[in-house]
């Protein structure tokens, strides 16, 4: 199974929609949840190149993006084998 963490908050309407299509996979997800641990802020930036928003998404260290780039990969049938 693959590593999976998220960056998020707690009032982010794509946090939630990303950990629920990550969840009817069948998957599991190390949350980094920035409202509870603000002090992860500048990790989260420097790993994802300077992005600033969450989501911010990784599976096996690499930079998936934010939500909608998680629903493209799953629209494109590209998900599956990132998550394989």
């Amino acid at each position: 199974m693959a590593k999976i963490e998220i960056y998020s908050k707690d009032t982010c309407p794509y946090c939630t929609m990303a950990k629920r299509l990550l969840d009817n996979k069948g998957q599991e997800w190390e949350e980094i949840n920035l409202t509870k641990d603000p002090g992860r802020t500048d990790e989260m930036i420097e790993r994802s190149g300077g992005r600033m928003t969450v989501p911010e998404i990784f599976i096996d260290g690499k930079l998936i993006g934010g939500f909608d780039d998680l629903a493209a990969l799953e629209s494109a049938g590209e998900l599956d084998k990132l998550l394989a």
